[in-house]
């Protein structure tokens, strides 16, 4: 239980809500001076940012598939020329 705490957030909806509908941002004390405008930008390009990560990833393991296919396909000839 908290008491007597009181901040500032930022709830942004998610670009594809596969998982989550929302992500909630707490905002520093010190926070003068910044538009609602930019705060908004600064957490939706974070959101994005994250997304990229996940692709780049993704694009990994397709690499990763691949290379083990054809390592895969390799040694199945190498196996074959090596019987004949």
């Amino acid at each position: 239980m908290v008491k007597g705490i009181s901040r500032q957030v930022i709830v942004v909806d998610t670009p594809e809500p596969k998982l989550f509908e929302q992500a909630i941002f707490i905002l520093k004390d010190d926070m003068e001076g910044v538009t609602d405008e930019v705060l908004l930008k600064e957490a939706q390009k974070i959101m994005q940012s994250r997304d990229k990560s996940d692709r780049k990833r993704h694009i990994w393991l397709y690499g990763a598939f691949w290379a083990a296919a054809g390592a895969l396909a390799t040694a199945a000839v190498w196996a074959v020329t090596l019987w004949i």
